[in-house]
Formats: structure tokens, C-alpha cells, sequence
């Protein structure tokens, strides 16, 4: 069953990880997908994999005329948009004492200021076109505290504030807005966080290890989700936190 058929959507930071299983459930489920990534190679790779119903492009998500562009040229391709997904982010291993300026501000600005922009820019483009659904990728940071996570935290839980108090105003509208907490996922993040550490097997472990299930995350879990609440399956779901983390939030 394809759940998505004729949807146009946008996938930010879908150049890999869980952006990339995104923009391949997607596409699988009959949508029709703009893969969004600030690395332009990346972003032209998954499209070419993903076929002619989609198309890639390079956006910094912390530029407000880069996102407008992207809206705009999903409208000028399509006629307009139905999903965006906010999916862009990045993340610093550090408590708050030894996290610089410089990396605050970036963190930041990516994922709180480019959910921000998304939200901006394509919350009127969804509802022009008779509603649809955005969502944003929060972290089960924004639920738990983390270690040597402070401001990853503090973003993602911004994101999961943002997303509630949006869901509220835009329900009229016929925009549905949720956020994905994923728990820890098998993506190329984790593995340059876990590369930091002095014994990078021993920290990719203990990052298992904190899962009940024994695992991480895989990317297409949370892409699964993604699809249920980008389809017309999840109708009643507005302002959620969909939580998938291998029991990590349940003790």
C-alpha cells in the first residue's frame, strides 16, 4: 500500500542518515520528494537514486532566502506542497562549560532557527493546498537529560516546544504538526560523535547499551513513522511526540 501517493514533500538534511530514509520511504510510498541537504553532492545522489519524481537541492537551513527558495521552488516544480519534514540537524558532545560560543550558535541556528525558518515558509504553502502535515525531528534530548548533551538538549527541546505551540495555531488551518524523538540512531553523526571519544568501540557500546532492546535505532524506524504521520492514517495526531527510542524513555 502506498500511503503517500502524490504527496509533495520536502526532506531536509536528507543527503543521509535518517534524511535519507526518509526521502527513500517516501518515495517508496508514491511521494513525490525534494531531498534537501547542505551538501549539494549528497543531496544530487539521493535524488538520482530516488528517480524523476524527485529532485535535490542545496539549502543551509539557517538561511531564510535559502529555505523561502526551497518552498518556492517545490511550488514551482509541483503546484504545491503537502509535507514538509524538518529533518536538518546537527549535534556537539560536550557539557555546557566546554561547549564554545562558536559551536552554541551553530547548533542553534541549525536546529532551532532552520525548524524555525521550515516552519515559516511552509506552513502557508501546506495550507494553501488544503492542508497536510509537518514534521520535526526532536531527540528524546528534549524529554531526558543526556550526558555531555546540555545543548543539544536545550535545542531539541526547543524544537518539541515550538512544534506543540505551532500545532495549536495552525490546526485550523488543516496543518498538522508533530515531532519524531528518536533514541539513538545508526547514522554517520553517532559514528563521528563516538570517534571522538578515546575508545570509540567502548563509547558506540555504551550507546547500545542505554537502549533496552540492546540496540540502536535504525534510520528506517524512524522513517516509518515519518510516513505514518505524513499520511492521512495519522488525520488525529496534532502537536504529538512520537517517541522512538528502544524503551530508552521508559525506566
Amino acid at each position: 500500500m502506498q500511503r503517500l501517493t502524490g504527496k509533495r514533500t520536502i526532506v531536509t538534511g536528507a543527503g543521509s542518515g535518517i534524511g535519507r530514509a526518509i526521502a527513500q520511504r517516501f518515495a517508496a510510498e508514491g511521494a513525490y520528494v525534494v531531498v534537501a541537504d547542505l551538501d549539494a553532492a549528497a543531496a544530487a545522489q539521493v535524488a538520482t537514486e530516488l528517480g524523476s519524481a524527485c529532485f535535490g537541492l542545496q539549502v543551509d537551513v539557517r538561511s531564510a532566502a535559502a529555505v523561502e527558495n526551497l518552498v518556492a521552488q517545490a511550488l514551482e516544480r509541483w503546484g504545491g506542497l503537502d509535507v514538509l519534514v524538518n529533518n536538518a540537524g546537527v549535534g556537539v558532545a560536550a557539557t555546557i562549560p566546554n561547549t564554545s560560543e562558536a559551536d552554541y550558535e551553530r547548533l542553534m541556528d541549525i536546529n532551532v532557527r532552520g525548524t524555525f525558518l521550515g516552519m515559516k515558509y511552509a506552513i502557508p504553502a501546506i495550507a494553501a493546498a488544503g492542508g497536510g502535515a509537518v514534521i520535526n525531528m526532536a531527540s528524546i534530548a528534549a524529554l531526558v537529560g543526556i550526558p555531555d548533551r546540555g545543548v543539544y538538549c536545550a535545542a531539541k527541546g526547543a524544537i518539541m516546544a515550538m512544534t506543540k505551540a505551532a500545532a495549536l495555531d495552525h490546526v485550523a488551518d488543516g496543518v498538522r504538526i508533530n515531532c519524531i524523538a528518536p533514541g539513538t540512531v545508526d547514522t554517520p553523526w553517532v559514528a563521528r560523535i563516538t570517534a571522538g571519544y578515546a575508545d570509540p568501540a567502548a563509547a558506540r557500546a555504551a550507546m547500545q547499551a542505554r537502549q533496552p532492546h540492546g540496540r540502536f535505532v535504525q534510520p528506517e524506524e524512524i522513517a516509518a513513522m515519518a510516513a505514518y504521520l505524513a499520511s492521512d492514517e495519522a488525520a488525529s495526531v496534532i502537536g504529538a511526540v512520537m517517541v522512538v527510542d528502544g524503551g530508552m524513555t521508559a525506566r
